[in-house]
């Protein structure tokens, strides 16, 4: 089984996905729970979460030991960022986008699909 990032990308400005009123954003966390729910019985979810926007970044630059500076705001100045992702389990590519594709239908943003490479950590992960 291999492991994909499904990144959830917000544009600013678009409204998206935004629902505007209780009923829609009741609607939307419906499907979200629901996907997440079928992503869970069918053992592909491993993770997935919301991320506060980029105003709400801190980047961390720098050299060695103490050298490091922090700057407020996103690394990246752009219109599209990081809005939350999923980590999932997937046999291979085309499971991967399938899922990808369920993600796109319940919250209305487009998704960017990539494997993790494996490293001796994830392949020693329990259940790996």
């Amino acid at each position: 089984m291999n492991q994909y990032l499904l990144s959830v990308y917000d544009v600013e400005g678009d409204g998206a996905g935004a629902p505007a009123t209780p009923e829609e954003m009741q609607a939307f966390m419906g499907r979200v729970i629901a996907l997440e729910e079928e992503m869970d019985r069918a053992g592909a979810f491993e993770f997935g979460g919301a991320l506060h926007g980029p105003d709400a970044a801190t980047v961390v630059r720098g050299g060695t030991g103490l050298d490091k500076v922090t700057t407020d705001g996103p690394f990246v100045e752009a219109k599209e960022h990081i809005g939350g992702f999923y980590i999932i389990n997937a046999d291979n590519l085309d499971e991967a986008l399938a899922w990808a594709g369920k993600v796109v239908e319940a919250i209305n943003h487009d998704i960017e699909v990539r494997p993790f490479r494996a490293t001796g950590r994830l392949q020693d992960a329990p259940g790996r």
